[in-house]
């Protein structure tokens, strides 16, 4: 007999967007939190040359992509906001 987490896949997490606007930001958290889709926000930090002080970068599991995504796109056609999609592996920085 097989336990049950051994099926589940770890450590793929995808930045799902970028968010720059702190509203926005905060509809696509209750979309997410509503459709039970776990997320984190990852602040980059700010260089000389980059000067985006609100943006955030929305990270979700790879296994729930196509829903979030289509939430993101959902909030944004509703409200007028833009987001930027990166859809790539988060650069995950454990130890």
């Amino acid at each position: 007999m097989q336990p049950l987490y051994t099926t589940l896949k770890v450590n793929n997490e995808i930045e799902l967007c970028e968010v720059i606007d702190l509203e926005c930001k905060k509809l696509i958290e209750r979309q997410l939190l509503k459709n039970r889709i776990s997320y984190y926000i990852r602040w980059p930090k700010s260089s000389f040359f980059s000067r985006k002080k609100d943006s955030c970068i929305i990270c979700i599991n790879d296994n729930v992509r196509d829903e979030a995504e289509n939430i993101v796109r959902a909030v944004c056609d509703e409200t007028g906001y833009s987001v930027k999609f990166i859809l790539k592996k988060s650069q995950n920085n454990y130890l």
